[in-house]
Order: C-alpha cells, then structure tokens, then sequence
C-alpha cells in the first residue's frame, strides 16, 4: 500500500468542506474540520464520544480533548479549535434537528445506522477519498491524509518540527520528516530564498 499524501492546497480544502456541507453531509465535513485541524488518527478520532469534548453541565465545548491514543498508548491533550468548535457545533445542532442522541457516551461520528457504533475505518475512508476526488483533489488521498496535513501547514507556518513531532507523538524525527510531505520543488524553493 502506497503513502497517503497531504492536501497542500488551502483551495483544496476549502473545496473539501464545501462539498460536504453543499450535500448535506454535515457529519462527514465535522470529521474533515476534525482530521485536519486535531492531527489525530483516524482511529482516535472515531472512537470521541461527545462526552469527551462537550461539558453537558455548562453546555460548551471544553477547551481541550484528552484521550490515550490507540496506537501508542500515549496521553494526548488536544486543543479544540473554532474551526473545530464551529463543524462539531454544526454537527451537534444537526443530529439534535434529526432526534439522535447527543449526550455523554455517544459516539461523536455515527456510522450509517446511528446505533451508537462509530462511524468504520473503512468508510471513513471511502468518504475522503470520494471527496477529494469530486473536486479535483490530486494525490494518494485518504484518512491519514487529513493528520500529515496538519502537519504539512504547520511546518509552513513555521511551527518547528520538534513541535510537530511531539504534537504528533512521533518516538523520532524521521517518522515525522515522512510525514511532513516535503517534495523537492519546495526544497529547491528553500535554496532559492537562501541567497546569502
């Protein structure tokens, strides 16, 4: 199986959301916002239940997600973006309008049948990859697609990478570095703009 890459087009994603939201598919562009805003696998992000990032008491988002990672085991405290508040907020308003249940042990991305099962991998899958072909993504795009995003605009905006690396909860930086995306057009850019 061949590497998923990054969405390195800000147009792109904008293009993504828009998708989702112009087929009424608010759940799956709340999980977009999530992926590329939270650099969270996909299996952490589909086993969040609401209880976890909503304060039912105070009725508001928390600032932050806690949870221990599937794959590492490790703890990871997440901040909750606007980016991320606004689709989660839209995705609550949403399952609240259609009578599903939005309370603390829910899972907070359904799959089809809405028995409290969380949306599969599989599909998850299925619905990135159709997204970005509609609208003309190119690449090798799936789930991880949406965690090496983050990072790839982060390093960008020059966030250093061994804060990418502890935020991605890598044990070593050339985990991170393939993570990155870095094509030899944007190295040659970085030779181009250091002209001393």
């Amino acid at each position: 199986m061949s590497t998923m890459t990054p969405i390195k087009n800000k147009r792109e994603l904008e293009a993504m959301k828009k998708y989702f939201l112009r087929n009424g598919e608010i759940r799956n562009y709340a999980l977009f916002c999530t992926g590329i805003n939270t650099a969270l696998r996909i299996s952490d992000i589909l086993n969040i239940r609401w209880g976890d990032l909503y304060d039912f008491d105070k009725k508001t988002f928390k600032k932050h997600v806690n949870l221990k990672e599937k794959k590492t085991k490790k703890s990871s405290e997440i901040l909750l973006n606007i980016s991320v508040i606004k689709a989660l907020t839209d995705l609550m308003d949403f399952y609240v309008q259609n009578n599903v249940a939005v309370k603390g042990d829910v899972y907070v991305f359904l799959g089809r049948m809405n028995k409290n099962k969380p949306l599969s991998r599989s599909q998850a899958y299925r619905i990135i990859k159709n997204a970005a072909q509609q609208v003309g993504v190119e690449g090798r795009i799936g789930c991880h697609s949406l965690r090496k995003t983050f990072g790839y605009f982060a390093t960008k905006s020059g966030i250093s990478p061994v804060m990418i690396m502890n935020i991605y909860n890598h044990s070593s930086f050339p985990i991170t570095k393939r993570y990155l995306g870095i094509e030899q057009d944007e190295r040659d850019d970085v030779f181009m703009k250091i002209a001393l």
